[in-house]
């Protein structure tokens, strides 16, 4: 390695930061999915009784978005310290406000007991998520792409990947448990059962912060304070790159889309009477084993990419993506559960393909002065219009338009990102510190 590279961790201090920043990102989201799952199940009857079911389902839903609005600002605010002061410190307060607002969620009385505040609440809290998560999940990327030697970044840029995937698995386990526990008796797991997978983040919270701790701010930004910093990282960010700011916003919104259609969604409508009418039990378990296929594809997609390249595995991802999203929903309008299992895990299989090499390719897609800023906004930017709008319009639509109106949305939302990554440049070879050091004046 030439001295450009700087000094990269070998052996265990690689395997420390790579398992630093897959724990981080697995307890950021999932805290993020619990709220998603009990947003499904629980939500609608305990902050929205009056709404009754179909408004009150809408409206938990609408709680769920709010945190995605949330992102950006989370991005833009924790982006700015991360490119100020470094990736470490930024984590651990994003890791801090996350466990916080997921306990309190936890114990955050119904609509029964304090009324309209309840609600009220329940999305001050939820935007705390989102400002949270919005600032995690580059810093976590940052942190392994700017440690990994250059020819395997995409291999320990999957680790942070790693984290949705087994968020999922953990907090569908969690609340699969939980109901067990309870005899799966509705009544008690509304009184009191939900709470517990929230109140439980408070474990992984402090487990979390130990490992961060232990670990040191990356060779890259540290290489970078030698250099005069960026003062507004944000407007460099727009005024250099706002090209490709926006064009990989594009490129993730399939992700996020995928992702929550075939959660959120998903799990709603595999435990609705209207829809698949499965049991609670079922339909966690299929999440698990659907956690587990979007894991087995982030992993064999983000070694492959530093072979192929990244943009070209996303690519074919998408091209899968948007074929399967108008058999999706003819094949669950069986109402079958293999039907529903398949589809459930096909989709999150497809999502985890186009997931992990991102992990390499926003991080390279930016230079050091605001890596963290344009990537973050890119990714949260992304989940406005992938994550937040599919899963609150997805009712609708297949109220006034048939299921089949929902594969629509997700193969135009797949292709759309098709050809915004198609428009963006192959990145696996770049020089971390060369992009840093080749940047124009600022005028």
């Amino acid at each position: 390695m030439n001295s450009t590279q700087g000094a990269m961790p070998a052996g265990a201090g690689l395997r420390r930061v790579a398992i630093a920043s897959c724990v981080g990102t697995t307890i950021e989201f999932y805290d993020f999915f619990i709220y998603g799952t009990a947003a499904a199940l629980v939500f609608p009857k305990v902050f929205f009784p009056a709404l009754g079911s179909t408004a009150g389902t809408v409206a938990s839903f609408a709680t769920f978005a709010v945190a995605f609005i949330a992102r950006p600002l989370g991005a833009v605010v924790f982006g700015h310290f991360g490119d100020r002061i470094g990736r470490k410190r930024t984590l651990i307060s994003t890791l801090l406000l996350m466990g916080v607002a997921t306990v309190l969620i936890g114990l955050l009385p119904g609509a029964a007991t304090i009324g309209v505040a309840a609600p009220i609440l329940l999305v001050v809290l939820r935007f705390a998520q989102g400002l949270a998560v919005g600032g995690e999940w580059a810093g976590a990327t940052l942190l392994t792409a700017e440690y990994a030697p250059p020819k395997q970044r995409g291999r320990y840029a999957m680790f942070p990947q790693l984290g949705a995937p087994l968020a999922l698995m953990l907090s569908s386990a969690t609340f699969l448990i939980t109901g067990l526990a309870l005899g799966n008796t509705d009544q008690s797991f509304l009184d009191y059962g939900w709470r517990i997978p929230f109140l439980l983040s408070i474990v992984l919270v402090v487990a979390g912060l130990y490992v961060r701790l232990k670990i040191e701010e990356t060779p890259v930004f540290r290489a970078a304070q030698q250099q005069p910093t960026a003062d507004t990282p944000l407007r460099e960010a727009f005024t250099r790159a706002p090209r490709e700011i926006l064009l990989a916003a594009g490129s993730l919104t399939a992700l996020f889309a995928l992702f929550y259609t075939g959660t959120t969604y998903l799990t709603s409508y595999g435990t609705s009477p209207t829809g698949a009418a499965l049991s609670r039990t079922l339909v966690l378990s299929l999440g698990i084993v659907a956690g587990a296929a979007m894991a087995l594809g982030v992993i064999a997609s983000a070694l492959y990419s530093d072979r192929f390249g990244r943009r070209r595995l996303i690519m074919a991802s998408y091209t899968a993506a948007a074929v399967w999203s108008l058999l999706l929903f003819p094949l669950l309008d069986t109402r079958s559960p293999v039907a529903f299992a398949l589809g459930l895990i096909v989709t999150l299989g497809l999502m985890g393909l186009a997931y992990g090499p991102v992990g390499a390719f926003l991080p390279e897609t930016f230079p050091t002065r605001y890596r963290y800023t344009g990537a973050g906004t890119s990714y949260n930017l992304a989940g406005i219009l992938g994550g937040a709008i599919p899963p609150l319009v997805a009712a609708p639509l297949a109220a006034a338009f048939g299921s089949v109106a929902i594969g629509i949305m997700l193969c135009g939302l797949s292709l759309l990102s098709l050809i915004c990554t198609a428009a963006l440049a192959e990145t696996k070879d770049r020089d971390l510190r060369q992009a840093q050091r080749s940047l124009p004046a600022l005028r």
